[in-house]
């Protein structure tokens, strides 16, 4: 990220934002030991919620490809369930569908893989791509809202914890905030994880 972004975080847009933090996500994916690491940190994350149901991602360019660490997890238990997101009807909320390594996958909307007849389940835990993240874990999308429709739709009282995944080069001091954006509970990076409550 460039110095004068870093400097001025009040004065960009989101989308300024964007364009920034994307070309930082794709030079940080990069690194050496960074995908190990960002592993590592999904695990601890899993480690410390026990969720039995964890809500996911399929990765797109520059994202962490957090498939491998899901499939290590679900091999632990035989009770636990990942699923991805289904987009049913665009600009909607999310439904979230099981998912393991040999589940079918087609192409859905936005040209996202997702998974082939499987059944709907309710994840307790979501890890959630970021673009960026700021120090107080709010959370730099694509745009589309998707994430903030899911939440505020999301059945019954309780609600998942919520863990952005991101790498370090991606955090900024403070994003602009609109009214309905909403705090992510943790972010993990390959260099920590951060917890914003006690849950």
């Amino acid at each position: 990220m460039s110095e004068s972004i870093a400097r001025n975080p009040a004065e960009k847009s989101k989308a300024e934002w964007r364009k920034a933090l994307r070309e930082a996500r794709l030079a940080a994916a990069a690194e050496n030991g960074a995908e190990i690491a960002l592993k590592a940190a999904m695990l601890d994350v899993l480690a410390r919620y026990e969720p039995r149901t964890v809500g996911f991602y399929w990765p797109l360019a520059g994202e962490f490809d957090a498939r491998g660490a899901l499939a290590e997890w679900l091999a632990g238990d035989v009770r636990r369930q990942a699923a991805l997101p289904v987009i049913a009807v665009r600009g909607q909320a999310l439904a979230f569908h099981a998912w393991k390594p040999t589940t079918p996958m087609r192409v859905g909307e936005h040209r996202i893989a997702e998974p082939q007849d499987t059944p709907a389940v309710l994840p307790d835990l979501l890890f959630v791509p970021c673009v960026g993240f700021d120090e107080d874990c709010y959370r730099l999308g694509y745009g589309g809202g998707y994430y903030d429709r899911t939440l505020a739709a999301w059945p019954g009282t309780t609600k998942p914890v919520t863990a952005g995944v991101a790498f370090e080069a991606c955090r900024v001091t403070a994003l602009p905030r609109e009214p309905h954006d909403v705090p992510l509970d943790a972010v993990v990076t390959e260099r920590r994880v951060r917890i914003r409550s006690a849950r």
